[in-house]
């Protein structure tokens, strides 16, 4: 019993290091890979076949279909590699682990087992200077910890004789197909490795304990259950990664439904005949059944290979992005079919900007509110809205590029000036997002602004309030009379902040200020000026494109 106990723990620990060395090197690929990796395979996006070669050869080299499923997933996971692509190296893996099943019905041998190597040299790759060198360390110790992970998961359960001893008998005593592929699929997912299962079962079948046609169903259970080391390696990653999985696991679960439907009842009606064909053509049944498995995977990702993007796309469907839907849900007002009626998009974009200028109030508002006030209920709320307002600022500006070339003369000088206008929102946001991020970093130190500071700041978030009510108000009704009034508030805040900064040096000389504030303090009050500035832009962008052309410095 306590060695048992010792195997769990160890598998939970493997389990640990494998997510620990994943999230590793899918940080080194964001760093290292760059546009050139995108290029590349870019040149196999379009063709499955190149993908599922990639797949087949790289895990015949490693012996890990495991490996090169978390690999494909942490390119996705990088941004450097489609769901399509991914799901077909994955396949072209499922040809490549076959390998091992062949070996194993000739030796002991694995390969994998000398990559854990690879995290002592990333280690050494680490303590480089160069950048590039060391984010290549940063994955090559990824990569270690990930083949280490799996090293201990599967040693944890082969390492002990009792359990393995069990299973055995397990296998032994069932003889019904369904359950024998459950039980494979359950064996394979707790040992990590489908190449793991298929040497239980070569030694079962060496030892006469189960029939080749008993055989068969294990290792096709198998090809399901190693689907479960690709779920694990989506874990806290994209809803792309998840996308992946599932697509895998929709290609093997289909493999199985239709290799059972004509096996079971051919070997149950016909006297065995799959079986005594591959036990007359490859000699003994450990040989037989590897090469079962060689056979079945090439014939499957063949038969699947064409309907791919199908399984795409039902993925799609099945793994929503909970976190793009929030950001698409920001969206109120434009569409790209409205851009083939110029005249209802014009004023359907004049209303998303709108919409997202207040949602750049809103964060202001509560990005100051946090500095000020030291409140973090509003935190996550903060976090959401500046993913909202990058979103709409990404969704408009294609919308503007794709509008262009259907409107007049005049209105293509407004589209102009509208994205000056977002470019200014946007700014807006992030410095609402630069006040959260002041406040967690003020916390941190203990500090806190004076009342006095406080109360003075506060004179200068007055005038920016009145100034966004009043470039809104302009935006919308094209009120050039409120113009003079917009641009005297932010010679206001200019003013402003030369005597608050004065006045804070004036109590730091005195000692009735900590000078560790100072940077804090000079940089809120800048950061209120630059919302001023783009304030003005926005209201002057009525009657110049570029606004008032007051730069962010």
């Amino acid at each position: 019993m306590e060695q048992i106990i010792i195997s769990i723990i160890t598998l939970l620990v493997g389990s640990a290091v494998f997510i620990t060395g994943m999230n590793m090197m899918s940080s080194g690929l964001k760093k290292a890979t760059g546009k050139g990796l995108k290029r590349l395979l870019k040149k196999t996006q379009n063709n499955p076949l190149a993908c599922v070669g990639i797949g087949t050869a790289v895990t015949a080299l490693i012996q890990s279909s495991a490996a090169t499923s978390v690999m494909s997933i942490g390119f996705v996971a990088a941004g450097v590699m489609t769901v399509y692509q991914a799901f077909n190296i994955v396949i072209g893996a499922y040809v490549g682990t076959t390998v091992t099943g062949v070996l194993a019905s000739l030796s002991s041998f694995k390969f994998s087992q000398y990559l854990v190597l690879l995290a002592f040299i990333g280690v050494i790759l680490m303590f480089f200077k160069k950048e590039k060198i060391k984010n290549i360390g940063e994955i090559c110790c990824g990569l270690g910890l990930l083949f280490f992970g799996l090293s201990t998961m599967s040693g944890a359960i082969e390492g002990n004789s009792d359990l393995l001893g069990g299973i055995s008998d397990l296998f032994a005593a069932v003889n019904f197909p369904l359950l024998l592929v459950l039980i494979g699929c359950l064996f394979t997912a707790l040992v990590q490795s489908s190449s793991a299962n298929a040497g239980v079962v070569i030694v079962l079948l060496g030892q006469g304990a189960i029939s080749l046609e008993n055989g068969f169903y294990l290792v096709i259970g198998g090809t399901i259950g190693t689907i479960i080391t690709t779920f694990i390696a989506t874990i806290g990653s994209t809803a792309d990664t998840k996308r992946v999985a599932v697509s895998a696991l929709i290609n093997r679960v289909i493999s199985a439904a239709i290799a059972i439907a004509i096996i079971w009842p051919v070997e149950t009606l016909a006297g065995a005949p799959i079986s005594n064909f591959f036990r007359s053509v490859f000699g003994n049944d450990s040989f037989a059944l590897a090469m079962f498995l060689v056979i079945y995977n090439i014939i499957f990702v063949g038969i699947q290979l064409p309907f791919g993007k199908i399984v795409v796309k039902i993925a799609n469907l099945l793994v929503k992005d909970k976190a793009m839907e929030k950001q698409q849900s920001a969206i109120k007002y434009i569409d790209m079919h409205l851009v083939n009626t110029p005249s209802i998009a014009m004023m359907q974009v004049k209303n998303e900007i709108i919409n997202m200028m207040e949602l750049s109030y809103e964060n202001y508002v509560n990005g100051y509110l946090r500095l000020m006030n030291d409140d973090d209920s509003k935190d996550q709320e903060i976090i959401d809205i500046e993913e909202k307002i990058d979103f709409i600022n990404s969704t408009v500006s294609n919308f503007l590029i794709a509008l262009t070339n259907k409107v007049s003369q005049e209105d293509e000088v407004i589209l102009g000036s509208y994205f000056h206008v977002i470019n200014d929102i946007e700014r807006i946001g992030d410095h609402a997002y630069n006040f959260y991020e002041m406040a967690i970093s003020m916390k941190e130190n203990d500090l806190s602004f004076s009342e006095i500071a406080n109360q003075e700041m506060g004179e200068m978030n007055d005038v920016i309030i009145k100034m966004f009510d009043l470039a809104l108000n302009i935006f919308k009704t094209l009120n050039k009379g409120c113009l003079k009034e917009l641009h005297e508030l932010e010679d206001v805040t200019d003013k402003l902040k030369g005597s608050l900064s004065a006045k804070h040096f004036e109590r730091i000389t005195k000692n009735q200020c900590n000078n560790e504030l100072s940077p804090y303090y000079s940089t809120l009050i800048s950061e209120l000026e630059r919302v001023a500035d783009h304030l003005v832009n926005i209201g002057y962008s009525i009657v110049d494109p570029t606004g008032d052309a007051v730069e962010d410095k």
